[in-house]
């Protein structure tokens, strides 16, 4: 499959490259900008150029290295002559990992003695700067109060994580991994440009486990693949995501906030919490239906007849929100998913308005190349208004940008509460 990223792709981001061994670090994310589909165009400090060469940035990229302020001849392909009014112009991103404290010294107090710090006082798109050094360094005040007046000024930080340093030390300093990185370049991208920005989106994912006893449980084959990719999705488009979900072993989509559930009811308590001014609430995950009425407290020995279940319904949560909603407007937009065996389309549609739900995202879980535990789906999505939209099978990616896309076209079209009609504000004038 590509490696393209939609919201990566075609954007120019301007990577900047500091003196520490983290460098060889910089140079796999440019690589895997370049195959998202991003342009990239790299400048290299003197010191980093010490840690790892300009060569292999170019092979990596296919685009010149920018490396002396002074230099002009470099500079082609970029709107003006002077190298760093052209970088700086035409950029959507800059990116400066690793920033040694040097560097973030020098960027929060505006000093520009050399292409990388006058580069970042030239741009006008975001900055995302992502320290890497020693625990002590990091922890001295003057680099914290540094960072501090980053902030301050709007610059996205990365966290550095806890780690064994390059002198033998173990502290907060490390730079993350290159998926950490790319998951805070996308969600800087999602927060400037994207549809949803400034709006709130919970999602659902996983299959729930309803206990038997302390080792076993009822569940379904759901891998929460879907539910995460439409996470993932709502963020690069720009929006704050809640992310609910039961145990996945997938890797986390940066920049949501994760709530940990287990069974069906554990998981409508936080639904129904986390909804309350909720602008979105997209239940992708697979509820169990049923669960055991009684769980037991020690683990449930073999027995030579078997074993005989009484099973009681569960909460059925898009109902609940359902029904909430039309008492509370919250959330302005819900989104529920029906996986069908048979009767797809007349199964979704009774979903549809038995929940008061305004889109259903149907898929035929039988179908080859649709269901649990692929990379891919097909899905039908058909929404209160009538509308019936089939998708062929492809990526669950494209699935969840595809459910994203509608659920902000809905959005234009419901006011918030804070919004007031000009009707409304004549009747209290």
């Amino acid at each position: 499959m590509s490696d393209r990223i939609n919201i990566l792709a075609d954007q120019r981001i301007v990577l900047g490259v500091t003196g520490s061994i983290a460098a060889f670090k910089a140079a796999d994310l440019a690589s895997k900008l370049v195959q998202a589909g991003a342009v990239v165009d790299v400048i290299m400090t003197e010191a980093a150029q010490k840690f790892i060469t300009p060569l292999t940035f170019q092979a990596v990229t296919g685009r010149p290295v920018y490396t002396d302020l002074w230099k002009s001849d470099s500079s082609d392909n970029l709107p003006t002559h002077i190298a760093h009014v052209g970088l700086a112009e035409g950029a959507n991103l800059l990116v400066i990992a690793p920033a040694t404290a040097h560097h973030i010294a020098k960027i929060a107090y505006g000093l520009a003695d050399d292409l990388l710090s006058i580069t970042a006082l030239a741009v006008t798109c975001p900055v995302l700067v992502a320290p890497a050094m020693d625990g002590h360094m990091y922890e001295h005040s003057a680099t914290t109060e540094n960072i501090q007046r980053l902030r301050g000024r709007g610059i996205l930080i990365v966290e550095p994580e806890m780690g064994r340093m390059a002198s033998g030390m173990v502290g907060r300093g490390r730079l993350p991994e290159v998926p950490i990185l790319l998951g805070m370049i996308r969600h800087a991208l999602g927060r400037e440009w994207g549809p949803l920005t400034d709006r709130r989106v919970v999602v659902t994912a996983g299959g729930t486990h309803e206990a038997i006893d302390p080792v076993r449980y009822i569940s379904n084959h759901s891998s929460g693949k879907q539910g995460y990719a439409v996470a993932q999705a709502a963020l690069d488009a720009g929006a704050a995501v809640t992310l609910i979900t039961t145990p996945t072993g997938l890797p986390q989509p940066v920049g949501a906030k994760l709530i940990a559930v287990e069974s069906a009811s554990e998981m409508l308590d936080a639904v129904l919490e986390q909804v309350d001014g909720a602008d979105a609430l997209i239940m992708a995950a697979a509820v169990a239906d049923f669960r055991p009425v009684e769980s037991a407290d020690q683990k449930i020995k073999k027995k030579t007849k078997g074993l005989t279940l009484e099973l009681e319904r569960t909460e059925d949560i898009l109902e609940t929100v359902g029904k909430r909603r039309l008492e509370t407007g919250d959330p302005r937009v819900l989104v529920g998913f029906a996986a069908e065996t048979q009767d797809l389309l007349r199964n979704a549609k009774t979903k549809l308005e038995k929940k008061n739900a305004d889109f259903i995202v149907a898929n035929d879980v039988s179908q080859m190349g649709a269901g649990f535990a692929i990379d891919t789906n097909i899905v039908t999505i058909l929404g209160a208004d009538g509308s019936v939209v089939s998708l062929p099978q492809q990526t669950k990616t494209a699935v969840a940008e595809a459910i994203i896309q509608r659920v902000a076209a809905r959005l234009q079209t419901v006011p918030r509460r804070h919004e007031v009609s000009d009707e409304d504000e004549s009747s209290v004038l």
